[in-house]
């Protein structure tokens, strides 16, 4: 699936780190060092414009080193850019960690993955079907 991108950056374009990884690592653009103090977010540009294609979204998503190790997470994991949005990527990062997390210009902060989605078309009713698990919510199928 081609999809358009222009970059800003001066970083390599996001890229798949092995044959069969599903998300693209995305690098950050900030010109100066940005400072996440624990329980700090910021918005961090990555320099790249997309034209994605009618019915698909791109989501962002956290990168589990850094989620692992250094506490950093994608603040509204997943995001999700439009296929009409033509502004710049930006990654809601925040510091989830104990110490401060420096993010430096070009660092892997995050994974862009394509994903292809439907369109909802309501139709009202008055009643749903019945179902084994009805109208059990958080924890009523035993996980714990």
């Amino acid at each position: 699936m081609k999809v358009k991108v222009i970059n800003k950056s001066g970083n390599a374009l996001p890229a798949y780190a092995t044959e069969f990884a599903a998300g693209l690592d995305v690098r950050s653009n900030n010109t100066e060092p940005i400072e996440l103090k624990p329980l700090g977010r910021a918005i961090v540009p990555t320099g790249l414009f997309l034209e994605i294609p009618a019915g698909y979204e791109v989501q962002v998503r956290p990168r589990s080193g850094l989620a692992a190790k250094k506490g950093i997470t994608v603040l509204n994991a997943p995001g999700t850019i439009d296929a009409d949005y033509r502004g710049e990527v930006c990654v809601i990062l925040v510091n989830l960690g104990e110490e401060p997390f420096v993010i430096e210009r070009g660092e892997r902060i995050a994974q862009l993955v394509l994903a292809k989605h439907e369109v909802i078309e309501w139709e009202e009713t008055a009643e749903l079907a019945e179902s084994e698990r009805g109208a059990g919510g958080f924890g009523s199928t035993g996980v714990k």
